[in-house]
């Protein structure tokens, strides 16, 4: 069996890195996407529709523009991995929870137990959550080598 899995949420740590080495290390057939993860790449992927003087529109732009991606990685992955970090509100990591619960798809919610009150809705939705990268391997591991 070979999974792909979407890497979506929080880009200030090097959780995805530690998730993809992990599994390449367990030699688990994974194919990973994530949307861009390059902060100011991400919020000018709308500027070459022209330049804007109101930043809502120039968010606005560049949003439907990363939407493309999104959808169209989610829509494809079989699983998604949602991490949420302490330091930001990831709005768009709990659409994407949002999404995946529409559309079906199941997903693991990565984040720390302070998280655990703000995130009720999202995790109520969730196949499991998991503190670590390390127990998402470990899921992952389960899931692709049990017979």
């Amino acid at each position: 069996m070979k999974f792909n899995i979407y890497l979506s949420g929080e880009i200030h740590s090097d959780w995805r890195e530690q998730i993809i080495e992990g599994c390449s290390q367990e030699n688990l057939e994974i194919s990973f996407s994530s949307p861009v993860t390059n902060h100011e790449a991400s919020d000018a992927a709308g500027d070459c529709l022209g330049l804007e003087s109101d930043s809502f529109w120039r968010d606005h732009k560049s949003a439907k523009v990363n939407a493309i991606r999104t959808k169209t990685q989610i829509e494809k992955c079989d699983l998604a991995i949602i991490r949420f970090g302490e330091k930001y509100k990831q709005w768009n990591a709990a659409f994407d929870a949002g999404y995946c619960a529409a559309l079906g798809k199941p997903y693991i919610t990565l984040h720390d137990k302070s998280l655990v009150h703000p995130l009720k809705e999202v995790n109520s939705q969730a196949q499991a959550w998991a503190q670590t990268p390390e127990q998402i391997i470990e899921i992952l591991k389960y899931l692709l080598c049990q017979k």
